[in-house]
This record gives C-alpha cells, sequence and structure tokens, in this order.
C-alpha cells in the first residue's frame, strides 16, 4: 500500500541527462551529467544535504532547449544549460534556501 508523504526538501532539483546516442537532441548533448554532479557536489559543501534534494530525471520534453533543470516545487525551470551555469542554479537555490 502505498504511503502519501511531505516531502523532506525545501527544494528539490531535477536535472535532465536523457541521452539519444545523438539519433535526436537530447540534453546530454550538453553535458547534462557533468551539470548535475556539479550541483550535487555544491549542495554538499554548501551544507544544504537533507535540504535540498538532487535527481537525475528522464525526458522532461523539451530536447531542443536543452540540458533542463528543473528546480520543485518553485517550478523554476532553467534551459539551454551547459555545466558552466552551475552557478546561476544555485544562486537561484541560494535564495530559496535562505528564505526557508
Amino acid at each position: 500500500m502505498a504511503n502519501e508523504l511531505v516531502s523532506p526538501y525545501m527544494a528539490h532539483i531535477f536535472g535532465c541527462t536523457n541521452d539519444r546516442k545523438g539519433e535526436r537532441q537530447s540534453c546530454a548533448d550538453n553535458n547534462s551529467q557533468a551539470l548535475k554532479d556539479r550541483l550535487k557536489e555544491a549542495v554538499h559543501e554548501k551544507g544544504w544535504k537533507g535540504k535540498v534534494g538532487i535527481s537525475t530525471s528522464g525526458c522532461m520534453g523539451l530536447c531542443a532547449k536543452g540540458a533542463n533543470v528543473l528546480i520543485y516545487p518553485q517550478q523554476i525551470w532553467f534551459s539551454e544549460t551547459r555545466p558552466e551555469d552551475a552557478e546561476t542554479i544555485l544562486a537561484a537555490l541560494e535564495t530559496i534556501v535562505e528564505s526557508c
């Protein structure tokens, strides 16, 4: 039986790492795994572990705008991201963490 719970995170980052192996454009084309890894490392470094979740997601449906990153439940969507955009995403996340 399913148990309905409240999320333990104030924010949860979902980073698409879908890879279509060159058949069509996908988030992996913009090195989305490296971006997700950098975000995860930064969350740990900033002491946000347990407050901010980081998960790999499958396709979010906007592959042409990838790599895509979603911060939920705040509904903040970043598109056309690359690993060097981690600081921009972290700045948005910092605003969330500080306000809670």
